[in-house]
């Protein structure tokens, strides 16, 4: 995206912090009137902004207090100055644009990522946050608290729901029963879950604090979470400000979170879990084995051990994607569930993450199952079978 801030790129009369986030100050920004202050506040601004490009738990700008509403924010720093379009890795440079007192000791800084090509502007993003003066320094937040300081919230278990005006109190209970299910499978206790309930993306960066940002042109919905010790805070941006809408499926995803780290799993098995407790896309898991069973198992000459390199989504879409290869790790999950208890389960989780071949997943697979990679094909052919008339006689 090319925009013209002539204005505020060609001015000769700029200057820059000398440290490597080479922060740029407009000379006609209102900065604290004391100049002590006033350094204070572009030395830490800058500090933070370095340090911003590395691990969140590290940056010791962070406003404690506020380090998990914080690290949500930081994540959209990552890589924010690399351009693949112009094959530079820092095309775009931070320029400070605004600082407003918001009361004593506090205030709200708004800056952006622009790089400049051939006398033309574009602009990556925009961010806000707040810089807490403390003693000779300062330290920084995201607005997120700020911006809701006004909202209701509603706490039920360890699980806390923070809305702009109703809430479905009905749809909190049963997110409370379930998650309470999953935290019993997943050995989860005293963990602590926040949920701001949003209607679209744009509400969920505005609170957030990134004003734009071009990568997220043309997507209307999202959600947005952070991890921090016994705490997760989640923002929803998926038509959800009164939580009407509770999707199961990413439940399951977000409490194996408080447990481990979701990348030091297997995806198709956590997927599987997934579809096995929750579902997806609204659709219950004996309704994606009977879509499975129509879509896909009806070709008898289907080979399982293909599809698990070669995904096949049989889903209506590619956004509503249902996947083949999670559907079958769903019935080996469900086995092991029956025959080991989740203790099996968790040790097929932990199998190691996804990697091509799945070398790992086998090892793990003929351990608890007895199923090797030459007998796979055959033997998840049985599963589907026996899943198959267990679905017919229930219904």
């Amino acid at each position: 995206m090319k925009l013209k801030l002539i204005s505020l790129l060609v001015l000769p009369t700029f200057f820059a912090i000398a440290q490597s986030s080479k922060l740029t100050i407009h000379p006609h920004i209102r900065m604290p009137q004391d100049s002590v202050v006033s350094q204070q506040l572009t030395h830490a601004f800058n500090e933070f902004l370095s340090a911003a490009s590395g691990p969140n738990e590290e940056n010791p700008w962070v406003l404690e207090s506020q380090r998990i509403e914080t690290h949500i924010l930081l994540d959209e720093f990552k890589g924010i100055e690399k351009s693949e379009a112009f094959s530079n890795d820092h095309f775009y440079k931070p320029y400070l644009q605004n600082v407003l007192k918001l009361k004593e000791g506090q205030y709200l800084i708004q800056l952006s990522y622009i790089g400049t090509k051939d006398n033309e502007s574009h602009l990556r993003a925009s961010f806000e946050l707040i810089a807490h003066q403390e003693e000779s320094s300062f330290l920084f937040s995201s607005p997120l608290l700020w911006y809701t300081r006004h909202w209701k919230s509603t706490e039920t278990n360890n699980n806390i729901f923070h809305y702009g005006h109703t809430i479905n109190e009905e749809n909190v209970e049963i997110f409370a029963r379930l998650a309470a299910e999953f935290d019993e499978k997943l050995e989860v206790k005293d963990k602590t879950t926040e949920f701001y309930c949003t209607t679209n993306l744009t509400e969920v960066l505005q609170l957030m604090g990134v004003t734009y940002r071009l990568d997220y042109n043309g997507i209307s919905q999202a959600n947005f979470s952070s991890t921090l010790a016994d705490r997760k805070l989640i923002i929803l941006g998926n038509d959800n400000a009164a939580f009407n809408y509770l999707d199961e499926h990413d439940l399951w995803h977000d409490r194996l979170s408080l447990k481990i780290s979701r990348r030091k799993v297997n995806k198709p098995i956590d997927e599987a879990c997934a579809y096995l407790y929750g579902g997806s896309w609204g659709l219950s898991w004996d309704e994606i084995f009977d879509q499975f069973y129509e879509k896909v198992a009806s070709n008898k000459k289907t080979d399982w051990t293909t599809l698990k390199e070669e995904p096949l989504n049989f889903g209506d879409s590619r956004a509503t994607h249902l996947m083949a290869d999670y559907v079958v790790n769903a019935l080996i999950v469900q086995q092991i569930e029956n025959e080991k208890g989740f203790d099996g389960v968790w040790e097929f989780l932990n199998c190691g993450p996804y990697e091509k071949e799945n070398a790992n997943y086998y090892t793990t697979l003929e351990k608890l199952t007895g199923i090797k990679e030459k007998n796979y094909n055959k033997a998840v052919w049985k599963l589907i079978e026996k899943q198959r008339l267990l679905t017919l006689a229930n219904n």
